[in-house]
């Protein structure tokens, strides 16, 4: 697939492709693989206009976390009123907790017509679906390089239980059998390393570099 592609084979908002100027980054990697840590830096370092999507979510917040900025809280009415009415990209229920999680079309939407180029951390089940609207989104899968590392990494957190540890394998292996629908991949060793691959892949999708 060409590293050339911009957004547009898909309009998520009912517009002509070239008054979206902002492009689509999509990015996975089974828990452990240390994505929110990579994605937390490169937001901060790479020059290019990138902003993460905010998702909805029907869990409570927690302690210091704020409606808008860490998630977007919605009441399960709330989520359920904006799922049926189609306002989501992609949703899911998390490890079967009983809290829901989504993308907001309109939030994607409106920051991709400000020309920012809009991430979003989702998993591959998502992912895939975002696919359907978008077949040329930028898709990048960040690994941890084997599962036992993966796993070494889970219970280092100290923070859950061998249930839930276990439950984070098994889905990670099915969402490492899926890696090879992304066009990317990048085996994170280290971060800073990690950072500086996303960056530079990225901006070979940068057309006022490329011209």
């Amino acid at each position: 697939m060409s590293n050339n592609s911009t957004l547009g084979t898909t309009d998520l908002t009912g517009e002509a492709a070239e008054d979206q100027p902002g492009k689509l980054i999509v990015v996975s990697g089974p828990s452990g693989s240390g994505k929110t840590t990579v994605l937390a830096q490169l937001l901060n370092t790479c020059p290019l206009p990138l902003t993460l999507s905010v998702s909805a979510t029907t869990r409570p917040p927690r302690p210091g976390e704020i409606h808008g900025r860490e998630y977007w809280f919605l009441t399960d009415e709330e989520f359920r009123s904006k799922r049926s009415r189609g306002e989501f990209l992609e949703s899911k229920e998390v490890f079967g907790r009983g809290y829901w999680y989504g993308t907001l079309r309109q939030s994607v939407s409106t920051g991709l017509r400000e020309g920012k180029w809009v991430i979003l951390e989702i998993d591959v089940q998502g992912a895939l679906s975002v696919l359907d609207y978008d077949p040329e989104a930028i898709t990048i899968f960040i690994d941890a390089g084997s599962m036992e590392t993966l796993e070494n990494r889970l219970r280092s957190r100290g923070t859950e239980t061998e249930e839930v540890i276990q439950r984070r394998l098994e889905v990670a292996r099915e969402e490492i059998g899926l890696m090879h629908k992304y066009r990317h991949r990048v085996i994170n060793h280290s971060v800073d390393a990690s950072v500086t691959e996303i960056c530079r892949l990225l901006c070979r999708y940068d057309t006022r570099i490329a011209s």
